[in-house]
């Protein structure tokens, strides 16, 4: 009888054990599917491929999609001049661009409307009326990569590259490019409003080192306006950034891991980040 009950206590014992290590498993497999949701997911492995935004309601007619290269407008232009003044959404098909619309010298017709001239070269018409011609495929090259005027590696060649892609700061700093950030016609004049200065945010974990912000570097592409007051209001009481509101697309996710740096790349921002985020 006694060698019964132990026996019992044993397979009792035992499978317990079994119970409490499937449970863990179950609470440790959920809090990493959770950590997944805020973890920043890595880049495309091709640079060249960052940033780009696809615009595929077109009508039947069409040539096709529309593919968007951030990497060769951002050599051009500034992000203030296309988002502020010409008036693109921040969210990839979040304009409503329309081939009319375009036509009637909106959105990218605000530039590609067959007068405007960049560096001694006329910028060619977009959605014009007639029918449709190979010169469509320059911008409708969803499928088409062969139509595509400029390729990354070759446009890309003589600007300082990091870790990933093109360092644009250094790139603008060292005068490799000149961004435009005034469009006549489009643009309105006004005088150039005083820079603020830096300041630092603080991280609330002892291993997160803070971050240094230059409003300096980022008013060269911004502005202002294109930061404040939309995706950040103008004083700093109040606001809390933190990388799950980044990680959410919100305050400085607007655009890094979209278009700018992408937000795996610590060090970019945490000058003192750990060896495992450099």
């Amino acid at each position: 009888m006694l060698m019964y009950s132990s026996r019992s206590r044993a397979r009792k014992n035992k499978r317990g054990a079994r119970e409490l290590a499937l449970a863990l498993a179950l609470l440790w497999l959920s809090a990493a599917a959770a950590a997944q949701i805020y973890l920043p997911p890595p880049p495309p492995a091709d640079p060249a491929d960052y940033g780009r935004v696809v615009l595929d309601h077109h009508a039947a007619t069409s040539p096709g999609g529309v593919g968007f290269d951030h990497w060769l407008h951002r050599a051009r232009f500034t992000c203030r001049l296309c988002h502020v003044d010409i008036g693109f959404a921040m969210e990839a098909n979040g304009t409503g661009i329309s081939a009319d619309a375009n036509r009637q010298g909106f959105y990218c017709g605000a530039c590609h409307n067959g007068k405007r001239s960049f560096e001694g070269h006329t910028i060619f018409a977009a959605c014009t009326s007639a029918p449709a011609t190979p010169e469509c495929n320059r911008c409708h090259s969803v499928g088409k990569p062969e139509a595509r005027t400029y390729q990354y590696k070759k446009f890309t060649a003589k600007l300082p590259h990091g870790r990933y892609g093109i360092e644009w700061m250094a790139a603008e700093e060292s005068g490799r490019i000149h961004p435009v950030d005034f469009l006549e016609g489009v643009s309105v004049k006004k005088e150039k409003m005083q820079v603020r200065p830096d300041f630092s945010i603080e991280a609330k974990l002892d291993w997160v080192h803070p971050i240094t912000f230059s409003h300096e570097r980022h008013s060269v592409w911004n502005g202002c306006e294109l930061c404040h007051p939309e995706i950040f209001p103008a004083k700093r009481e109040g606001v809390r950034v933190t990388m799950f509101s980044n990680l959410e697309h919100r305050h400085c996710g607007a655009c890094h891991g979209k278009v700018a740096f992408p937000l795996n790349q610590c060090s970019s921002c945490h000058a003192l980040a750990p060896p495992w985020a450099q």
